[in-house]
């Protein structure tokens, strides 16, 4: 599974890059059409049992779940 693992991975990662762009410019419809890519992604890791890796924004409150990744 090593290469289907690593797309799964990949697919994580852009996700979580398309949410930070989206924030950083503050598309609220970018946001939620890549938070829901996110969502997905990493949903299929977890099903499958692929780690997708950490979350380089998870430190900085702009992961998944945060609102906008803005400060309120």
């Amino acid at each position: 599974m090593g290469g289907y693992a690593e797309s799964v991975r990949e697919r994580v990662r852009a996700a979580r890059a398309a949410v930070a762009t989206a924030a950083s410019v503050d598309d609220a419809y970018a946001l939620a059409v890549a938070q829901d890519e996110l969502d997905d992604a990493l949903r299929i890791a977890h099903n499958i049992g692929i780690d997708p890796g950490p979350d380089p924004d998870a430190d900085r409150g702009s992961g998944p779940g945060s609102q906008s990744g803005a400060p309120a």
